[in-house]
């Protein structure tokens, strides 16, 4: 598909590995010329542009989450709330659900929360450091983040290692593969099984971690059945640990690119959180999430029917120029009114429950690495993650100078 003549067609598909390896020049060819772009191979739709994507995330009544917010064949369906909690529901379900969780998953938890996430942060990153050169992504940010949704699970330390081996295999996609793979499959069945357990643990030996809370939590006398609560830590799993491991590896593939901004963020920690923010902008984790349209919409003079599959392309809006000055540059002292508007972590009723416990995170390791160390840099090839919807690195060679 393509707008102007002379051009090659467009060809979008997020399951291409290739295009996964750099997807920003497609991205901005979709803004330009298919905002509204259909892929006719595989019958699904994609809008990238940001003021397209603000508005489409508050309007429910043309965008329903009931089909889930993936394209896998296998997730995309009508039961998809049984793996995706209330991001596979649409009002008033969603909304039901979600205020039941909220009464648990609260602000206060997760800052009464920040000095343990700080000592599992140290205790990773302090024997990487130690060693000078190490995998930022093997060592640390692939099991910090589910250590700490472990933690506040109350998942036994002993079980947080196997805990951890399944929730990788979640959202890895193979080459040429355009569904979960068997080793996604049985690591989800392990997961609900374990989760299925630990909440019946909790039942009958409650205590301060989350699982007690969500149990005990109550709105207008409802409660979460077990069925929704399983389905809400099997989300834990992928939006809180996968996310966030990504936000980290992004975050130092992208300074170590810049030496500029590198010595000024280790020279400054007041930097961090610009940082944190600007990678959220520049390299979102979550880059598509998908949606069924109920209505017929109009884009451009294009229309998208009822009934159809819709990707909701935030990588590409995070890279608007007419929203972000010079959108394709990564820049950490970029205007703070400016990285206001990202939509990282989306948007109206589906604005995600976790983004205080993530930037929480992020800010913790990257202050304790500057605090640690005087550099870091990329020493090695990087591994790219292959996902259908979340973009980071599977593994990231670096080498540290400690302070």
């Amino acid at each position: 598909m393509t707008t102007d003549a002379g051009r090659c067609p467009i060809n979008f598909d997020h399951y291409d590995h290739a295009l996964q390896d750099d997807p920003y020049p497609t991205y901005a060819r979709l803004r330009d010329e298919a905002p509204l772009y259909h892929n006719e191979e595989h019958d699904f739709w994609v809008m990238s542009r940001h003021a397209d994507l603000h508005k489409a995330f508050r309007t429910d009544d043309t965008f329903s989450n009931k089909m889930g917010v993936s394209l896998d064949p296998s997730a995309w369906n009508e039961s998809a709330y049984l793996v995706t909690s209330f991001l596979g529901m649409d009002p008033p379900d969603q909304t039901r659900l979600r205020k039941l969780v909220s009464r648990g998953f609260t602000p206060k938890r997760v800052a009464d929360l920040e000095p343990r996430i700080r000592e599992i942060s140290d205790q990773y990153l302090d024997a990487a450091v130690a060693r000078g050169s190490f995998d930022w992504i093997g060592d640390f940010a692939g099991k910090f983040p589910m250590d700490v949704i472990s933690e506040m699970l109350g998942v036994p330390v002993s079980d947080r290692d196997e805990v951890r081996t399944y929730a990788d295999l979640l959202v890895v996609r193979e080459d040429g593969l355009r569904d979960v793979p068997p080793a996604g499959f049985e690591a989800a069945g392990w997961l609900f099984g374990y989760y299925a357990e630990l909440i019946a643990d909790r039942k009958a030996n409650p205590s301060d971690d989350l699982v007690s809370a969500l149990i005990n939590a109550e709105d207008e006398g409802q409660r979460m059945t077990d069925q929704e609560l399983t389905a809400f830590l099997f989300l834990m799993v992928v939006a809180g640990n996968e996310t966030t491991t990504k936000l980290l590896g992004n975050a130092v593939a992208n300074i170590s690119k810049h030496p500029e901004q590198r010595a000024a963020v280790f020279a400054d920690a007041s930097l961090v959180e610009p940082w944190i923010e600007e990678t959220l902008r520049f390299e979102a984790s979550s880059q598509l999430l998908a949606r069924l349209t109920v209505k017929d919409f109009t884009v451009d003079g294009v229309t998208c029917p009822a009934g159809s599959k819709l990707m909701f392309n935030i990588g590409a809006a995070n890279h608007d120029h007419e929203v972000f000055t010079d959108a394709e540059s990564f820049d950490i002292r970029r205007d703070k009114a400016e990285l206001a508007k990202h939509i990282a972590f989306g948007g109206g009723r589906h604005f995600c429950l976790g983004a205080n416990l993530a930037r929480l995170e992020a800010k913790i390791a990257l202050e304790r690495l500057v605090e640690k160390c005087s550099s870091i840099e990329v020493n090695g090839e990087p591994q790219r993650f292959y996902s259908a919807n979340v973009r980071g690195y599977a593994s990231l060679p670096v080498q540290t100078t400690a302070r």
